[in-house]
Protein backbone atom coordinates (compact mmCIF):
# COMPACT_ATOMS: atom_id res chain seq x y z
CA UNK A 1 0.00 0.00 0.00
CA UNK A 2 1.12 3.00 -0.45
CA UNK A 3 2.05 6.21 1.62
CA UNK A 4 -0.78 8.64 0.46
CA UNK A 5 -3.05 5.60 1.55
CA UNK A 6 -1.30 4.77 4.96
CA UNK A 7 -1.16 8.67 5.85
CA UNK A 8 -4.39 10.06 5.12
CA UNK A 9 -4.19 13.12 7.29
CA UNK A 10 -1.28 14.72 4.87
CA UNK A 11 -4.05 14.90 2.19
CA UNK A 12 -4.49 19.14 1.74
CA UNK A 13 -6.33 18.94 -1.23
CA UNK A 14 -9.88 20.18 -1.34
CA UNK A 15 -11.62 17.52 0.98
CA UNK A 16 -14.70 17.75 2.50
CA UNK A 17 -12.89 17.56 5.24
CA UNK A 18 -10.39 20.54 4.75
CA UNK A 19 -13.35 22.72 4.08
CA UNK A 20 -14.82 22.03 6.89
CA UNK A 21 -11.77 22.59 9.13
CA UNK A 22 -11.38 25.93 6.57
CA UNK A 23 -14.93 27.39 7.77
CA UNK A 24 -14.85 26.64 11.34
CA UNK A 25 -11.05 28.74 10.93
CA UNK A 26 -13.12 31.75 9.44
CA UNK A 27 -15.74 31.09 12.18
CA UNK A 28 -13.17 31.89 14.87
CA UNK A 29 -12.64 35.18 13.81
CA UNK A 30 -12.26 38.17 10.80
CA UNK A 31 -10.18 37.03 7.42
CA UNK A 32 -7.23 39.35 7.91
CA UNK A 33 -5.51 41.53 5.15
CA UNK A 34 -1.68 41.14 3.90
CA UNK A 35 -1.24 43.81 6.39
CA UNK A 36 -3.04 41.91 9.49
CA UNK A 37 -6.28 44.08 9.44
CA UNK A 38 -9.34 43.16 8.74
CA UNK A 39 -10.07 42.24 5.34
CA UNK A 40 -13.59 44.13 5.36
CA UNK A 41 -12.08 47.42 7.24
CA UNK A 42 -9.65 47.82 4.79
CA UNK A 43 -11.58 47.02 1.67
CA UNK A 44 -14.18 50.03 3.15
CA UNK A 45 -10.94 52.01 3.83
CA UNK A 46 -9.73 51.57 0.26
CA UNK A 47 -13.63 52.23 -1.38
CA UNK A 48 -13.63 55.79 0.73
CA UNK A 49 -10.28 56.91 -0.70
CA UNK A 50 -11.52 55.92 -3.77
CA UNK A 51 -14.63 58.26 -3.45
CA UNK A 52 -12.72 61.10 -1.75
CA UNK A 53 -10.41 61.35 -5.14
CA UNK A 54 -13.33 61.36 -7.53
CA UNK A 55 -14.83 64.01 -5.11
CA UNK A 56 -11.96 66.14 -5.42
CA UNK A 57 -11.47 65.67 -8.93
CA UNK A 58 -15.19 67.24 -9.60
CA UNK A 59 -15.31 69.45 -6.94
CA UNK A 60 -14.47 72.69 -8.84
CA UNK A 61 -17.12 71.72 -11.34
CA UNK A 62 -19.38 71.39 -8.16
CA UNK A 63 -17.97 74.60 -6.60
CA UNK A 64 -18.63 76.53 -9.85
CA UNK A 65 -22.28 74.92 -10.35
CA UNK A 66 -23.21 75.78 -6.49
CA UNK A 67 -22.14 79.65 -6.78
CA UNK A 68 -22.66 80.37 -10.87
CA UNK A 69 -25.86 78.44 -11.06
CA UNK A 70 -27.54 77.02 -7.97
CA UNK A 71 -26.99 79.89 -5.55
CA UNK A 72 -28.67 83.09 -8.06
CA UNK A 73 -31.91 80.48 -9.04
CA UNK A 74 -32.06 79.89 -4.93
CA UNK A 75 -31.68 83.62 -4.80
CA UNK A 76 -33.97 84.54 -6.89
CA UNK A 77 -36.80 81.96 -5.48
CA UNK A 78 -36.43 84.15 -2.41
CA UNK A 79 -36.22 87.70 -3.67
CA UNK A 80 -39.60 86.13 -5.55
CA UNK A 81 -41.41 86.16 -1.89
CA UNK A 82 -39.06 88.54 0.70
CA UNK A 83 -40.88 91.76 1.66
CA UNK A 84 -38.83 92.56 4.23
CA UNK A 85 -38.86 96.09 3.51
CA UNK A 86 -41.76 96.72 4.83
CA UNK A 87 -41.84 95.06 8.10
CA UNK A 88 -38.28 96.44 8.82
CA UNK A 89 -38.91 100.37 7.61
CA UNK A 90 -42.07 100.56 9.65
CA UNK A 91 -42.12 98.85 12.86
CA UNK A 92 -44.22 100.42 14.64
CA UNK A 93 -46.66 101.51 12.02
CA UNK A 94 -47.15 97.47 11.45
CA UNK A 95 -48.23 96.76 14.61
CA UNK A 96 -50.52 99.71 15.28
CA UNK A 97 -51.73 98.30 12.11
CA UNK A 98 -52.49 94.94 13.57
CA UNK A 99 -55.99 96.08 14.54
CA UNK A 100 -56.77 97.96 11.76
CA UNK A 101 -59.85 96.76 9.40
CA UNK A 102 -58.65 97.49 5.95
CA UNK A 103 -62.20 96.03 4.22
CA UNK A 104 -63.73 99.22 6.25
CA UNK A 105 -62.96 101.93 4.05
CA UNK A 106 -61.78 104.06 6.63
CA UNK A 107 -58.93 105.86 7.47
CA UNK A 108 -56.90 104.13 10.74
CA UNK A 109 -56.70 106.10 14.15
CA UNK A 110 -54.35 108.78 15.80
CA UNK A 111 -52.11 105.88 17.42
CA UNK A 112 -51.41 104.56 13.31
CA UNK A 113 -50.56 108.02 12.36
CA UNK A 114 -48.60 108.96 15.58
CA UNK A 115 -46.25 105.22 14.94
CA UNK A 116 -46.10 106.54 11.15
CA UNK A 117 -44.57 109.70 12.34
CA UNK A 118 -41.63 108.62 13.98
CA UNK A 119 -41.10 105.53 11.64
CA UNK A 120 -41.25 107.71 8.44
CA UNK A 121 -39.04 110.01 10.26
CA UNK A 122 -36.29 107.75 11.44
CA UNK A 123 -36.01 106.37 7.55
CA UNK A 124 -35.89 109.47 6.66
CA UNK A 125 -33.26 110.05 8.19
CA UNK A 126 -31.14 106.48 7.35
CA UNK A 127 -31.78 107.38 3.53
CA UNK A 128 -34.78 104.16 3.51
CA UNK A 129 -38.19 106.16 2.62
CA UNK A 130 -37.39 106.51 -1.02
CA UNK A 131 -36.75 102.81 -1.11
CA UNK A 132 -39.76 101.65 0.90
CA UNK A 133 -41.78 103.80 -1.41
CA UNK A 134 -40.22 102.43 -4.69
CA UNK A 135 -41.80 99.28 -2.98
CA UNK A 136 -44.96 100.26 -2.44
CA UNK A 137 -44.77 102.13 -5.62
CA UNK A 138 -45.11 98.87 -7.18
CA UNK A 139 -48.77 98.26 -5.55
CA UNK A 140 -49.96 101.74 -5.58
CA UNK A 141 -49.03 104.38 -7.83
CA UNK A 142 -48.09 107.41 -6.28
CA UNK A 143 -46.50 106.15 -2.89
CA UNK A 144 -43.13 106.88 -4.29
CA UNK A 145 -43.71 110.64 -4.14
CA UNK A 146 -45.90 110.24 -0.73
CA UNK A 147 -42.96 108.78 0.96
CA UNK A 148 -40.52 111.47 -0.84
CA UNK A 149 -42.60 114.12 0.34
CA UNK A 150 -43.01 113.14 3.73
CA UNK A 151 -39.46 112.64 4.82
CA UNK A 152 -39.03 116.25 4.15
CA UNK A 153 -41.81 117.32 5.52
CA UNK A 154 -42.45 115.60 8.90
CA UNK A 155 -39.78 117.56 10.34
CA UNK A 156 -41.51 120.66 10.45
CA UNK A 157 -43.97 118.47 12.85
CA UNK A 158 -40.70 118.36 15.70
CA UNK A 159 -39.55 122.37 14.55
CA UNK A 160 -42.90 123.62 16.22
CA UNK A 161 -41.78 121.95 19.95
CA UNK A 162 -38.04 122.77 19.35
CA UNK A 163 -38.68 126.52 19.20
CA UNK A 164 -41.07 126.88 21.96
CA UNK A 165 -38.24 124.92 24.10
CA UNK A 166 -35.92 127.01 22.72
CA UNK A 167 -37.61 130.12 23.62
CA UNK A 168 -38.27 128.91 27.35
CA UNK A 169 -34.18 127.47 27.27
CA UNK A 170 -31.53 127.75 24.52
CA UNK A 171 -30.14 124.20 26.35
CA UNK A 172 -33.05 122.41 24.52
CA UNK A 173 -30.94 122.89 21.56
CA UNK A 174 -27.59 122.09 22.84
CA UNK A 175 -25.57 118.95 22.06
CA UNK A 176 -24.74 118.91 25.88
CA UNK A 177 -27.55 119.32 27.79
CA UNK A 178 -29.37 116.84 26.26
CA UNK A 179 -26.43 114.06 26.75
CA UNK A 180 -25.68 114.63 30.41
CA UNK A 181 -30.02 114.34 30.27
CA UNK A 182 -30.05 111.24 28.88
CA UNK A 183 -26.51 109.52 28.82
CA UNK A 184 -24.95 107.62 32.00
CA UNK A 185 -22.12 109.01 33.62
CA UNK A 186 -19.97 106.45 32.75
CA UNK A 187 -20.57 106.98 29.24
CA UNK A 188 -20.43 110.58 29.24
CA UNK A 189 -16.78 110.18 31.28
CA UNK A 190 -15.85 108.03 28.72
CA UNK A 191 -16.48 109.82 25.72
CA UNK A 192 -15.13 112.68 27.28
CA UNK A 193 -11.42 110.68 27.60
CA UNK A 194 -12.07 109.23 24.06
CA UNK A 195 -8.73 109.98 22.19
CA UNK A 196 -10.47 109.82 18.85
CA UNK A 197 -8.57 106.96 17.62
CA UNK A 198 -9.87 103.58 19.31
CA UNK A 199 -13.40 102.87 18.60
CA UNK A 200 -15.66 105.41 20.02
CA UNK A 201 -17.46 104.35 23.52
CA UNK A 202 -21.18 102.93 22.91
CA UNK A 203 -23.98 105.28 24.11
CA UNK A 204 -25.89 103.86 27.34
CA UNK A 205 -28.76 105.37 28.49
CA UNK A 206 -29.20 106.74 32.41
CA UNK A 207 -30.71 103.70 33.99
CA UNK A 208 -34.16 106.04 35.53
CA UNK A 209 -34.26 108.01 32.13
CA UNK A 210 -36.63 105.63 30.26
CA UNK A 211 -38.99 105.26 33.26
CA UNK A 212 -38.91 108.99 33.74
CA UNK A 213 -39.31 109.91 29.98
CA UNK A 214 -39.86 106.56 27.87
CA UNK A 215 -40.58 107.64 24.31
CA UNK A 216 -37.75 110.67 24.38
CA UNK A 217 -35.19 108.07 25.67
CA UNK A 218 -36.11 105.78 23.07
CA UNK A 219 -35.99 108.22 20.33
CA UNK A 220 -32.72 109.76 22.01
CA UNK A 221 -30.76 106.43 21.95
CA UNK A 222 -31.96 106.09 18.32
CA UNK A 223 -30.52 109.31 17.21
CA UNK A 224 -26.89 108.96 19.35
CA UNK A 225 -26.48 105.54 18.09
CA UNK A 226 -26.98 106.41 14.69
CA UNK A 227 -24.86 109.28 15.26
CA UNK A 228 -21.94 107.13 16.52
CA UNK A 229 -22.47 104.08 14.48
CA UNK A 230 -23.24 106.23 10.94
CA UNK A 231 -21.69 109.18 11.13
CA UNK A 232 -18.76 108.51 13.55
CA UNK A 233 -20.20 111.56 15.39
CA UNK A 234 -19.89 112.22 18.97
CA UNK A 235 -23.77 112.68 20.72
CA UNK A 236 -21.52 114.80 23.11
CA UNK A 237 -21.74 117.38 20.15
CA UNK A 238 -24.57 117.14 18.05
CA UNK A 239 -27.97 118.66 18.46
CA UNK A 240 -31.05 115.91 18.69
CA UNK A 241 -33.03 115.57 15.23
CA UNK A 242 -36.84 117.30 16.34
CA UNK A 243 -38.31 114.30 16.74
CA UNK A 244 -36.99 114.18 20.40
CA UNK A 245 -38.48 117.19 21.09
CA UNK A 246 -41.51 115.47 20.13
CA UNK A 247 -41.05 112.82 22.16
CA UNK A 248 -40.29 115.38 25.17
CA UNK A 249 -43.73 116.88 24.47
CA UNK A 250 -45.53 113.75 24.76
CA UNK A 251 -43.51 112.41 27.44
CA UNK A 252 -44.29 115.44 29.46
CA UNK A 253 -48.39 115.81 28.26
CA UNK A 254 -48.51 112.26 30.08
CA UNK A 255 -46.23 111.53 32.69
CA UNK A 256 -45.41 113.49 36.11
CA UNK A 257 -41.60 114.60 36.03
CA UNK A 258 -41.75 116.12 39.55
CA UNK A 259 -40.08 113.84 41.37
CA UNK A 260 -37.23 113.76 38.46
CA UNK A 261 -33.86 114.93 40.58
CA UNK A 262 -31.21 113.94 38.13
CA UNK A 263 -28.59 116.05 35.93
CA UNK A 264 -31.32 119.01 34.35
CA UNK A 265 -33.77 118.38 36.70
CA UNK A 266 -35.21 122.38 36.86
CA UNK A 267 -34.74 122.43 32.95
CA UNK A 268 -36.79 119.84 32.70
CA UNK A 269 -39.78 120.88 35.05
CA UNK A 270 -39.56 124.30 33.47
CA UNK A 271 -40.32 122.58 29.87
CA UNK A 272 -43.11 120.14 32.31
CA UNK A 273 -44.25 123.71 33.23
CA UNK A 274 -44.53 124.71 29.77
CA UNK A 275 -46.01 121.62 28.20
CA UNK A 276 -48.96 122.14 31.16
CA UNK A 277 -49.83 125.95 29.99
CA UNK A 278 -52.84 126.61 27.73
CA UNK A 279 -50.72 128.56 25.34
CA UNK A 280 -48.30 125.84 24.57
CA UNK A 281 -49.00 124.76 20.94
CA UNK A 282 -49.65 121.16 19.49
CA UNK A 283 -49.66 120.01 16.46
CA UNK A 284 -52.12 116.69 15.04
CA UNK A 285 -49.77 113.57 14.00
CA UNK A 286 -52.54 112.94 11.71
CA UNK A 287 -53.03 117.00 10.45
CA UNK A 288 -49.37 116.98 9.57
CA UNK A 289 -49.59 114.15 7.84
CA UNK A 290 -52.95 115.74 5.92
CA UNK A 291 -50.90 118.84 5.25
CA UNK A 292 -47.92 116.93 3.90
CA UNK A 293 -50.01 114.78 1.06
CA UNK A 294 -54.00 114.25 1.08
CA UNK A 295 -53.79 111.08 0.33
CA UNK A 296 -52.41 109.88 3.85
CA UNK A 297 -56.10 110.50 4.99
CA UNK A 298 -57.02 108.06 2.32
CA UNK A 299 -57.52 104.36 3.32
CA UNK A 300 -55.78 103.11 0.03
CA UNK A 301 -52.16 103.85 1.42
CA UNK A 302 -53.25 102.03 4.52
CA UNK A 303 -54.86 99.38 3.50
CA UNK A 304 -51.15 98.51 0.56
CA UNK A 305 -48.89 99.09 4.11
CA UNK A 306 -50.86 96.20 5.75
CA UNK A 307 -51.22 94.07 2.84
CA UNK A 308 -47.31 93.98 2.40
CA UNK A 309 -46.41 94.32 6.11
CA UNK A 310 -45.83 90.38 6.50
CA UNK A 311 -41.88 89.72 5.70
CA UNK A 312 -43.07 87.17 2.71
CA UNK A 313 -45.99 87.88 0.68
CA UNK A 314 -47.65 86.49 -2.37
CA UNK A 315 -47.62 89.70 -4.17
CA UNK A 316 -45.22 89.21 -7.05
CA UNK A 317 -46.40 86.12 -7.75
CA UNK A 318 -50.14 87.32 -8.25
CA UNK A 319 -48.79 90.51 -10.29
CA UNK A 320 -47.25 87.71 -12.31
CA UNK A 321 -50.36 86.27 -13.21
CA UNK A 322 -52.24 89.63 -13.62
CA UNK A 323 -53.56 89.51 -10.15
CA UNK A 324 -53.40 91.43 -7.15
CA UNK A 325 -53.76 91.72 -3.81
CA UNK A 326 -56.77 93.47 -2.02
CA UNK A 327 -58.40 93.83 1.13
CA UNK A 328 -61.03 91.06 0.26
CA UNK A 329 -58.17 88.73 -1.23
CA UNK A 330 -56.45 87.95 -4.65
CA UNK A 331 -58.49 89.40 -7.45
CA UNK A 332 -57.85 89.80 -11.33
CA UNK A 333 -56.54 93.27 -12.01
CA UNK A 334 -58.47 94.91 -15.06
CA UNK A 335 -58.81 93.90 -18.42
CA UNK A 336 -56.75 96.78 -19.81
CA UNK A 337 -53.90 95.63 -17.08
CA UNK A 338 -53.38 92.05 -17.95
CA UNK A 339 -50.29 92.06 -20.25
CA UNK A 340 -48.34 89.03 -18.14
CA UNK A 341 -50.37 86.34 -19.24
CA UNK A 342 -50.68 87.58 -22.79
CA UNK A 343 -46.69 87.52 -22.90
CA UNK A 344 -46.72 83.87 -21.52
CA UNK A 345 -48.49 82.59 -24.35
CA UNK A 346 -46.73 84.80 -27.15
CA UNK A 347 -43.46 83.96 -25.62
CA UNK A 348 -44.71 79.75 -25.22
CA UNK A 349 -46.37 79.91 -29.08
CA UNK A 350 -43.40 81.68 -30.47
CA UNK A 351 -40.70 79.41 -28.90
CA UNK A 352 -42.88 76.60 -30.11
CA UNK A 353 -42.92 77.98 -33.94
CA UNK A 354 -39.22 78.91 -33.71
CA UNK A 355 -38.12 75.22 -32.86
CA UNK A 356 -40.53 73.65 -35.62
CA UNK A 357 -38.87 76.37 -38.11
CA UNK A 358 -34.95 74.32 -36.69
CA UNK A 359 -36.38 71.19 -37.35
CA UNK A 360 -37.92 71.85 -40.62
CA UNK A 361 -34.86 73.97 -41.81
CA UNK A 362 -32.30 71.81 -40.15
CA UNK A 363 -32.81 68.36 -41.42
CA UNK A 364 -32.28 68.56 -44.55
CA UNK A 365 -28.81 70.20 -44.10
CA UNK A 366 -27.95 67.75 -41.14
CA UNK A 367 -28.85 64.61 -43.42
CA UNK A 368 -26.61 66.19 -46.28
CA UNK A 369 -23.99 66.51 -43.79
CA UNK A 370 -24.08 63.07 -42.71
CA UNK A 371 -24.34 61.42 -46.11
CA UNK A 372 -21.60 63.62 -48.13
CA UNK A 373 -17.62 62.36 -47.91
CA UNK A 374 -16.20 64.06 -45.10
CA UNK A 375 -14.19 66.48 -46.78
CA UNK A 376 -17.26 68.10 -48.24
CA UNK A 377 -19.32 67.69 -45.06
CA UNK A 378 -16.25 69.57 -43.25
CA UNK A 379 -16.65 72.44 -45.72
CA UNK A 380 -20.47 72.40 -44.95
CA UNK A 381 -19.96 72.57 -41.70
CA UNK A 382 -17.70 75.79 -41.15
CA UNK A 383 -21.04 77.74 -43.04
CA UNK A 384 -23.15 75.88 -40.32
CA UNK A 385 -20.89 77.08 -37.97
CA UNK A 386 -20.18 80.58 -39.26
CA UNK A 387 -22.88 82.48 -37.69
CA UNK A 388 -20.72 81.68 -34.23
CA UNK A 389 -18.14 83.46 -34.80
CA UNK A 390 -20.47 86.68 -35.44
CA UNK A 391 -21.73 88.45 -32.60
CA UNK A 392 -25.17 88.06 -31.87
CA UNK A 393 -25.83 91.96 -32.08
CA UNK A 394 -24.82 91.91 -35.41
CA UNK A 395 -26.58 88.95 -36.83
CA UNK A 396 -30.10 90.69 -34.68
CA UNK A 397 -28.71 93.99 -36.17
CA UNK A 398 -28.33 92.46 -40.13
CA UNK A 399 -31.89 91.40 -39.79
CA UNK A 400 -33.52 94.39 -38.69
CA UNK A 401 -31.71 96.13 -42.21
CA UNK A 402 -33.10 93.19 -44.51
CA UNK A 403 -36.20 92.97 -43.17
CA UNK A 404 -37.26 96.49 -42.84
CA UNK A 405 -39.82 98.01 -45.59
CA UNK A 406 -37.03 99.95 -47.55
CA UNK A 407 -34.62 97.20 -46.42
CA UNK A 408 -33.09 94.03 -49.19
CA UNK A 409 -35.69 91.70 -49.23
CA UNK A 410 -38.06 94.51 -50.16
CA UNK A 411 -35.92 95.71 -52.75
CA UNK A 412 -35.82 92.63 -54.08
CA UNK A 413 -39.50 91.72 -54.25
CA UNK A 414 -40.31 94.67 -55.44
CA UNK A 415 -37.44 94.99 -57.97
CA UNK A 416 -38.96 91.40 -58.82
CA UNK A 417 -42.25 92.58 -59.21
CA UNK A 418 -43.30 90.12 -56.76
CA UNK A 419 -45.10 93.56 -54.55
CA UNK A 420 -45.83 97.02 -55.18
CA UNK A 421 -43.69 99.44 -54.15
CA UNK A 422 -46.66 100.95 -52.12
CA UNK A 423 -47.54 97.70 -51.25
CA UNK A 424 -44.26 96.60 -49.03
CA UNK A 425 -44.20 94.11 -46.52
CA UNK A 426 -44.02 94.88 -42.80
CA UNK A 427 -41.64 92.18 -41.66
CA UNK A 428 -40.17 93.86 -38.03
CA UNK A 429 -41.12 94.96 -35.34
CA UNK A 430 -43.73 92.13 -35.09
CA UNK A 431 -43.82 88.49 -34.33
CA UNK A 432 -42.93 87.68 -37.61
CA UNK A 433 -39.06 89.64 -37.88
CA UNK A 434 -38.78 87.78 -34.57
CA UNK A 435 -39.97 84.44 -35.98
CA UNK A 436 -37.17 85.31 -38.61
CA UNK A 437 -34.00 86.30 -36.56
CA UNK A 438 -33.98 83.89 -33.91
CA UNK A 439 -34.54 80.53 -36.42
CA UNK A 440 -31.53 82.02 -37.61
CA UNK A 441 -29.73 82.23 -34.60
CA UNK A 442 -30.94 79.13 -33.72
CA UNK A 443 -30.37 76.92 -36.37
CA UNK A 444 -27.15 75.78 -35.14
CA UNK A 445 -28.26 74.92 -32.16
CA UNK A 446 -30.43 72.27 -33.82
CA UNK A 447 -28.44 71.00 -36.75
CA UNK A 448 -25.40 70.11 -34.68
CA UNK A 449 -27.52 67.44 -32.51
CA UNK A 450 -28.98 65.82 -35.16
CA UNK A 451 -25.96 65.67 -37.26
CA UNK A 452 -23.83 64.01 -34.50
CA UNK A 453 -26.53 61.49 -34.32
CA UNK A 454 -27.31 61.06 -38.04
CA UNK A 455 -23.94 60.28 -38.51
CA UNK A 456 -24.06 57.09 -36.27
CA UNK A 457 -26.76 55.26 -38.44
CA UNK A 458 -24.76 52.73 -39.94
CA UNK A 459 -25.77 53.50 -44.13
CA UNK A 460 -26.18 49.03 -44.12
CA UNK A 461 -29.73 49.47 -42.67
CA UNK A 462 -30.21 52.00 -45.60
CA UNK A 463 -28.94 49.72 -48.18
CA UNK A 464 -30.54 46.43 -46.20
CA UNK A 465 -34.07 47.83 -46.37
CA UNK A 466 -33.79 48.95 -50.12
CA UNK A 467 -32.70 45.16 -50.81
CA UNK A 468 -35.56 44.39 -49.42
CA UNK A 469 -38.09 45.76 -52.07
CA UNK A 470 -38.74 49.52 -49.70
CA UNK A 471 -39.28 52.59 -51.93
CA UNK A 472 -36.90 55.50 -50.56
CA UNK A 473 -39.75 57.67 -49.10
CA UNK A 474 -40.45 53.95 -46.92
CA UNK A 475 -36.67 53.30 -46.10
CA UNK A 476 -36.48 56.97 -45.15
CA UNK A 477 -39.86 57.13 -42.86
CA UNK A 478 -39.76 53.35 -41.31
CA UNK A 479 -35.93 52.51 -40.61
CA UNK A 480 -33.88 56.36 -41.04
CA UNK A 481 -36.19 58.50 -39.72
CA UNK A 482 -36.67 56.57 -36.12
CA UNK A 483 -33.18 56.06 -35.92
CA UNK A 484 -32.80 60.06 -36.11
CA UNK A 485 -35.51 61.01 -33.49
CA UNK A 486 -32.97 61.23 -30.79
CA UNK A 487 -31.26 64.10 -32.28
CA UNK A 488 -34.50 66.01 -33.04
CA UNK A 489 -35.64 65.65 -29.54
CA UNK A 490 -31.96 67.12 -28.19
CA UNK A 491 -32.35 70.03 -30.86
CA UNK A 492 -35.56 70.56 -29.47
CA UNK A 493 -34.90 70.64 -26.32
CA UNK A 494 -32.11 72.81 -26.68
CA UNK A 495 -33.58 75.31 -29.13
CA UNK A 496 -36.78 75.94 -27.20
CA UNK A 497 -35.20 76.21 -24.15
CA UNK A 498 -32.64 79.11 -25.32
CA UNK A 499 -35.54 80.31 -27.30
CA UNK A 500 -37.93 81.18 -24.20
CA UNK A 501 -35.18 83.09 -22.48
CA UNK A 502 -33.99 85.30 -25.38
CA UNK A 503 -34.94 88.65 -25.01
CA UNK A 504 -32.24 90.82 -27.15
CA UNK A 505 -33.18 89.62 -30.10
CA UNK A 506 -37.09 90.19 -29.34
CA UNK A 507 -36.31 93.33 -28.36
CA UNK A 508 -34.17 94.79 -31.55
CA UNK A 509 -36.93 93.10 -34.23
CA UNK A 510 -40.23 92.25 -32.13
CA UNK A 511 -41.21 95.53 -31.55
CA UNK A 512 -44.52 95.53 -29.09
CA UNK A 513 -45.87 92.72 -30.55
CA UNK A 514 -43.00 89.96 -30.83
CA UNK A 515 -41.20 90.52 -27.67
CA UNK A 516 -40.95 87.74 -25.10
CA UNK A 517 -41.50 87.31 -21.79
CA UNK A 518 -37.99 87.59 -21.05
CA UNK A 519 -38.11 91.22 -21.95
CA UNK A 520 -40.45 92.03 -19.16
CA UNK A 521 -37.88 90.61 -16.98
CA UNK A 522 -35.13 92.15 -18.24
CA UNK A 523 -36.80 95.59 -18.05
CA UNK A 524 -38.07 95.08 -14.52
CA UNK A 525 -34.34 94.06 -13.14
CA UNK A 526 -32.72 97.02 -15.40
CA UNK A 527 -34.71 99.98 -15.72
CA UNK A 528 -37.97 99.62 -13.19
CA UNK A 529 -35.60 97.78 -10.18
CA UNK A 530 -38.77 96.00 -9.54
CA UNK A 531 -36.51 92.59 -8.77
CA UNK A 532 -39.18 90.75 -6.85
CA UNK A 533 -41.68 90.80 -9.82
CA UNK A 534 -38.99 89.73 -11.87
CA UNK A 535 -37.88 86.80 -9.58
CA UNK A 536 -41.14 86.02 -9.46
CA UNK A 537 -41.98 86.01 -13.56
CA UNK A 538 -38.56 84.08 -14.16
CA UNK A 539 -39.60 81.51 -11.33
CA UNK A 540 -42.72 81.26 -13.00
CA UNK A 541 -40.99 80.37 -16.56
CA UNK A 542 -38.64 77.74 -14.78
CA UNK A 543 -41.87 75.93 -13.30
CA UNK A 544 -42.88 76.36 -16.93
CA UNK A 545 -40.08 74.70 -18.50
CA UNK A 546 -39.79 71.94 -16.13
CA UNK A 547 -43.03 71.27 -16.67
CA UNK A 548 -42.43 71.03 -20.26
CA UNK A 549 -39.26 68.49 -19.83
CA UNK A 550 -41.26 66.30 -17.62
CA UNK A 551 -44.31 66.18 -20.39
CA UNK A 552 -41.48 65.32 -22.74
CA UNK A 553 -40.17 62.58 -20.74
CA UNK A 554 -43.86 61.08 -20.59
CA UNK A 555 -44.36 61.20 -24.00
CA UNK A 556 -41.20 60.61 -25.95
CA UNK A 557 -38.63 59.59 -23.34
CA UNK A 558 -35.98 61.76 -22.23
CA UNK A 559 -33.78 58.46 -22.45
CA UNK A 560 -34.10 58.69 -26.12
CA UNK A 561 -32.66 62.21 -26.43
CA UNK A 562 -28.84 61.50 -27.76
CA UNK A 563 -26.48 64.45 -28.67
CA UNK A 564 -24.30 61.24 -30.65
CA UNK A 565 -22.46 58.44 -30.18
Amino acid sequence: MSDAATEPDKITGPTPDNALRAADKADEGPVLAADGTPLKRSLNRALRAQKLRALALIAPLLIFVLVSFIAPIGDMLFRSVENQIVSDTLPRTVRALETYDATSEEVPGDEVFEAAYYDVFYAAERKLHTRLGSRLNYEMTGASSLFRKSGRGLDDIGEVYLDQFEDLDENWDEARPWAELMGDPDWIAAQEAWDGESNMPEFELRADISEVLPRTAASYEIFARFMQDEEGDSPLEEEPWTVVHTALYQDLSERDVSGYSGPRADMLRAADELVASPDFETVSFRDAFEEIDEDWVTPEIWQTIKMYSPAYTSGYFLNSVDMQKTPEGPALRDEDERIYGLLFQRTMFMSLVITFSCILLGYPIAYLLSNLPASKANLLMILVLLPFWTSLLVRTSAWKVMLQQQGVINDVLVWLGMVADDGRLVMINNQFGTIVAMTHILLPFMILPMYSVMSTIPPSYVRAAKSLGATNWTTFWRVYFPQSVPGIGAGSILVFILSIGYYITPEIVGGTSGIFISNRIAYHISSSLNWGLAAALGSILLVVVLLLYWAYDRIVGIDNVKLGG
